[in-house]
């Protein structure tokens, strides 16, 4: 049994939500999201609720109620407050930089290495070394902080490179003499 599934998702005031088959739609003050839920499950709209329920007592219908409520919860979440993620930048010259669509980031290679900005993605470095994605799709939000990170991932020796504001990295001892 789904202990998240069991329970709906509330749709605040000032949202609303059509559900019509599979598709859930969900408008907002920061926008618009929808989600096409699995055949595996039904999902009805009563009352200012979203209710998800499997179809039947298979393992995927029950793994997908779970995956489904959970994905309706952020399309509410997202046109209401929006997602955020934080990077944090270490190393010596290492910097970032907003310019127009592009961020513009200086991670210790012979070349400055441009990301492009995603529709629908805000991106702001309040320092050089702090880079702050935001946007309404959680999905989109976590997968360009996600590509960000790659360009330079955190290295466990001296500690350079791009990682998340809340990321532990374990730190290696050199080699000994």
């Amino acid at each position: 049994m789904s202990r998240i599934g069991k329970k709906p998702v509330v749709v605040p005031s000032g949202v609303t939500a059509k559900v019509d088959g599979q598709l859930v739609q969900v408008k907002g003050a920061k926008g618009q999201l929808e989600f096409i839920a699995p055949e595996d499950v039904t999902v009805v709209l009563q009352d200012n609720q979203i209710k998800v329920d499997p179809r039947d007592n298979s393992k995927r219908a029950r793994a997908m109620w779970g995956t489904a409520r959970a994905r309706v919860n952020n399309l509410v979440v997202g046109v209401t407050a929006g997602f955020e993620k934080k990077l944090e930048i270490t190393g010596v010259g290492y910097r970032a930089a907003v310019q127009g669509k592009t961020l513009q980031l200086a991670l210790g290679y012979s070349h400055d290495v441009n990301f492009p900005i995603p529709a629908g993605i805000t991106i702001v470095t309040p320092k050089p070394t702090e880079i702050t994605i935001s946007g309404i799709d959680k999905r989109q939000v976590g997968q360009v902080a996600a590509e960000i990170r790659a360009l330079r991932g955190p290295e466990p020796y001296k500690g350079k490179g791009v990682k998340y504001a809340n990321e532990f990295i374990f730190r290696k001892e050199g080699k000994k003499k």
